[in-house]
């Protein structure tokens, strides 16, 4: 059984540790808010130019027009596949980046068994480290930019695979992330970007778009902006689904270290006492020896 300094020891260092984690836990409070206002402000823009870019698919379809443009092309046969990964720079919250890269994997995984190959993409210090690791290929990586999403630098990253796809050197973007649902709750999303492929619309009305001789122009500018938006609203997705889980896990970790105080308290009470009362024998009973002689 533990000593009462070595249980008093303890009780301090609990203490301590309470004492950061609840401070953690603050400070990503304090991100988090400021990271759901980005995210809210993003998120009708991109809700928007999404839906756009799935009605103009839905209406290409119906046009009689050839479609040359390679985003908006059926690819019957899928040789090479771009996944890019979002995950965080830093640790403490909770499974959120595993929960990232278990869906990457099962996704690796699926396109191995077709015969896919794949370049993989990650922004954020967590993936690499584990991909690393685990001896998976990375082509490229990226550090810093999942703590601090920059416009500029995701359309970058985005507009290289989307030239290699315009190229028909890959065949296939998908964008992986956790993102932010409520302070308690994040998802993984799985986002194929291109390809476009026509989801299910509010409406049975599509954009009355009449194509002509710089329609493609058009279009392939709108699908540029569509994907470099697409990457940066999923690091602003990331950054506020991490920030949540990590306010989680540190609260989570105060609330165990505030039973475990209770606990150690308990002990060292439990322990002085009995010390107290064995101080107590002791004297009793050299005093009834005294008594004697």
């Amino acid at each position: 059984m533990a000593t009462l300094k070595e249980l008093k020891s303890k009780i301090s260092s609990v203490k301590n540790t309470q004492k950061t984690t609840h401070a953690m836990k603050l400070v990503s409070t304090a991100k988090l808010k400021r990271a759901e206002e980005a995210l809210i402000m993003s998120r009708d823009y991109a809700n928007k130019i999404k839906e756009v870019m799935n009605e103009i698919s839905a209406k290409l379809v119906t046009v009689k027009e050839s479609i040359t443009l390679r985003a908006f092309a059926d690819i019957d046969k899928i040789k090479k596949v771009d996944i890019v990964i979002v995950s965080a720079d830093k640790g403490l919250c909770g499974g959120f980046n595993h929960h990232t890269i278990k869906t990457t994997l099962a996704k690796i995984e699926e396109l191995k068994n077709k015969k896919v190959k794949i370049r993989l993409k990650i922004i954020g210090k967590k993936a690499i480290e584990y991909f690393r690791f685990a001896g998976v290929e990375i082509y490229e990586k990226y550090v810093g930019l999942s703590s601090a999403p920059d416009y500029e630098k995701a359309a970058e990253i985005i507009t290289k695979s989307y030239e290699d796809f315009v190229n028909e050197e890959i065949d296939n973007i998908i964008l992986i992330h956790n993102g932010y649902v409520n302070k308690l709750t994040q998802e993984v999303h799985m986002q194929e970007l291109l390809p476009l492929t026509i989801e299910g619309t509010e409406s049975n009305e599509f954009l009355e778009v009449e194509p002509n001789d710089d329609y493609e122009i058009i279009l392939e500018s709108l699908v540029k902006k569509y994907i470099e938006y697409m990457m940066y609203y999923s690091l602003l997705d990331s950054l506020a689904g991490e920030h949540s889980a990590r306010m989680q896990a540190m609260d989570a970790a105060t609330n165990n270290a505030k039973d475990m105080v209770h606990q150690l308290t308990l002990q060292f009470n439990k322990a002085r006492q009995e010390s107290v009362t064995r101080e107590l024998i002791e004297i009793v009973t050299a005093m009834e020896a005294m008594k004697k002689n």
